[in-house]
């Protein structure tokens, strides 16, 4: 594990704030939120946090670019991706295509993507492997329905998940990896998970990963909240000792915003 990239000066697992822009911005409108960003973040918080946008697939070439030319902070992560480097596969896009790209993370599980396009824990396990072949690192994400929630299945669920998508990744490069916690019902809602739900369930999930990966991964791998966070909420959300920072959905389409969850998440490792 690279200390620059997942720990914090302290030591501590370093916080990620990772974009997900979902099908919003074309690659021009793309490069004016990335720009308005670069001038929103605080560059002091950012020696301890990390953050990462995922725009579309058509932006990703631009603002990549704009990332590099104007030395911005922060790293670049894609939406999803296949399971294949090459291919019959008409409209998808591979790994090395996407590293060629500086791609750092992306995003394998999304539950829209389960949940409305019929993906598979098969699929998100193949996705999850092909990404970490290609030296990028996957945010699997986890999350249980409201009724599998009342049913008091959420242990269950997520658990679940994160066993399939995990199946044959060695401790080593599980600790390299991110996990996030969406909880169904929260996303787009705005319903949120309490910050003690949110905590517990993190804290549940890194417990499964200390017994079925060892100690090392547990304490490498990051984990994140998903789940209507925003900056007036981050705070209280982030602030659990197994919360590792957030998967940011609509928040993320304003830059201000999403700077002010970025600072939160930097004010929750001091």
């Amino acid at each position: 594990m690279s200390p620059a990239r997942d720990q914090s000066p302290q030591g501590r697992r370093r916080p990620l704030v990772s974009g997900n822009w979902k099908m919003n911005f074309t690659h021009l409108e793309a490069i004016q939120v990335i720009q308005k960003l670069s001038y929103a973040l605080d560059r002091g918080p950012l020696a301890t946090v990390e953050v990462s946008v995922h725009p579309a697939f058509t932006a990703l070439r631009s603002v990549q670019t704009v990332l590099d030319a104007d030395e911005i902070p922060v790293a670049l992560g894609a939406q999803d991706v296949h399971w294949e480097d090459k291919g019959p596969w008409t409209g998808e896009v591979s790994p090395p295509m996407l590293a060629k790209l500086g791609v750092r993370y992306v995003i394998v599980g999304h539950s829209e993507r389960r949940q409305r396009l019929g993906e598979t824990d098969e699929q998100v396990s193949m996705k999850l492997r092909a990404t970490l072949r290609a030296g990028m690192t996957p945010i699997c994400c986890v999350g249980e329905t409201a009724e599998q929630r009342d049913a008091g299945e959420t242990d269950q669920v997520v658990l679940g998940q994160l066993g399939s998508a995990l199946e044959g990744v060695a401790p080593a490069e599980v600790a390299t990896m991110v996990v996030a916690y969406e909880p169904i019902w929260a996303i787009g809602t705005g319903r949120t998970a309490t910050p003690g739900d949110a905590g517990q369930v993190c804290a549940t999930l890194r417990r499964e990963v200390g017994e079925r990966w060892g100690a090392e991964a547990a304490a490498g791998i990051r984990i994140l909240y998903g789940g209507s966070v925003d900056e007036r909420n981050a705070a209280s959300l982030l602030a659990g000792d197994d919360v590792d920072g957030a998967l940011v959905g609509g928040a993320s389409l304003d830059p201000v915003a999403f700077a002010a969850i970025a600072a939160a998440a930097a004010a929750a490792t001091a």
